[in-house]
């Protein structure tokens, strides 16, 4: 294992232990902010022990959230020296925006609501946790800006072998970021739902205040039901995107080498890689890669070997498919998972409109289980699925020689002292 391989590992860890906190607080912000509007309406002294009791859940959160984002943010200097020295001028913006915008609005209003039940009037203090809320999606906002200009690079031009940031509006507009950014909005707040929902059934399944928990139990499964409809949605429509601006990304979520029109969808497969062109696919269903990569019923999918083949003649020699064993498996525990999530929505609906829902043992079971089974996979592999294909930066990068897009070089040239940092040069340049 390189020192490459060790930093990723190490990234990768922190990435996932950080993300596991960033949908749940950006949930029951909003959760939170829409029991207290209910309690400031009706003056229901419930709602108001609900409130201050999911608010300090989310106060949890946002403490371990923020530690986390804060190991992340010092390994993007220490693990990946070379990139933010090449990219700092783009990549860096946006991130300042969340720092100096997003998370001082987020964290002087969370310390505003916290300390201030006493001191300040309702109506202010409403107000200072929906400022939460918005803080918490602004946040998200600028960090999937950056992103996405990982995975589809817009808004700058090159200035001494460097890219620099020459138009935000651009970075903001990136077809990437306006469909990613709201698919975890959404996917977000479905989480956070969930993890509501999990906490509210299991106080009823105890015995434990059912008639304030019931409360709760309702609110967050209506919220749940439209929210993880629109996230299915909306991940359908990036897909479609990523099939535009990086089609070896969808052609690798199915294993596909060869170019296909119509193409069709494996539910299951067995073997497959990157070293086996031919795994054995289990039920396909007809046309349904094509809808989901083009929105059409005959849309054509590029394989990945036409487009090595193309990509190696644009940019040079390199390998530029990504792991296709993740990028399969990835893909299908996402969506496996957020199908199963919305059958159990649909199923606490029936329970709701039938007025059983509070006393359906087996739904309660369930939804205890809720946010420690589908969530936590689902966001995983879509993350994974997201960064291990990102191919603008990890197939091709700018040569910090001459300033040319260098495609996966075969020779680094290493900075002193940071063995493990490498920027890549492009083959006319490593020539020694």
């Amino acid at each position: 294992m390189t020192n490459v391989d060790l930093a990723r590992f190490q990234f990768a860890w922190t990435s996932v232990n950080h993300f596991f906190f960033v949908p749940v607080t950006i949930g029951l912000a909003l959760l939170t902010a829409l029991l207290q509007t209910w309690w400031y309406r009706n003056k229901n002294p419930d709602l108001l022990r609900l409130t201050r009791f999911f608010g300090t859940l989310l106060l949890i959160s946002v403490a371990v959230g923020v530690v986390t984002g804060l190991v992340q943010e010092f390994e993007f200097g220490m693990n990946w020296g070379a990139y933010s020295r090449l990219v700092g001028n783009v990549f860096g913006p946006p991130l300042a925006m969340e720092g100096l915008a997003a998370f001082f609005l987020e964290s002087t209003f969370l310390g505003l609501w916290v300390f201030g039940w006493d001191k300040l009037t309702r109506r202010v203090h409403l107000l200072c946790i929906w400022l939460v809320a918005a803080g918490s999606m602004l946040s998200a906002a600028f960090i999937l800006a950056a992103n996405s200009w990982m995975q589809h690079p817009v808004g700058y031009k090159m200035v001494g072998g460097k890219p620099q940031l020459d138009n935000i509006v651009a970075v903001f507009t990136n077809p990437v970021f306006l469909w990613g950014y709201g698919k975890v909005v959404l996917a977000s707040v479905t989480t956070g739902t969930l993890v509501m929902l999990a906490v509210s059934a299991w106080q009823l399944r105890k015995g434990k205040d059912p008639k304030i928990f019931g409360h709760s139990l309702r609110l967050s499964l209506i919220v749940l039901v439209p929210a993880i409809t629109l996230t299915l949605f909306v991940g359908d429509m990036l897909g479609v995107v990523e099939g535009t601006y990086q089609p070896m990304k969808i052609a690798a979520a199915e294993a596909q080498w060869t170019t296909c029109q119509p193409c069709s969808f494996s539910l299951f497969q067995i073997g497959g890689g990157n070293n086996d062109h031919t795994p054995v696919q289990i039920i396909q269903v007809p046309h349904l890669l094509s809808l989901l990569a083009t929105n059409t019923w005959n849309g054509k999918v590029v394989g990945m070997t036409p487009l090595q083949n193309q990509y190696s003649a644009k940019y040079g020699p390199g390998d530029y498919v990504p792991n296709v064993f993740i990028q399969y498996w990835g893909m299908r525990t996402m969506a496996y998972l957020g199908g199963l999530v919305w059958v159990f929505a649909l199923w606490g609906l029936w329970l709701l409109w039938r007025k059983r829902l509070e006393t359906s043992r087996l739904f309660l079971f369930a939804a205890t289980w809720a946010p420690r089974r589908p969530p936590s996979p689902t966001w995983s592999s879509a993350w994974s699925s997201s960064s291990r294909s990102t191919s603008a930066w990890r197939r091709c990068s700018w040569c910090s020689c001459c300033g040319t897009r260098a495609a996966n070089p075969t020779r680094t040239r290493p900075w002193p002292g940071r063995p493990a940092n490498r920027t890549p040069a492009c083959p006319r340049c490593c020539t020694d």
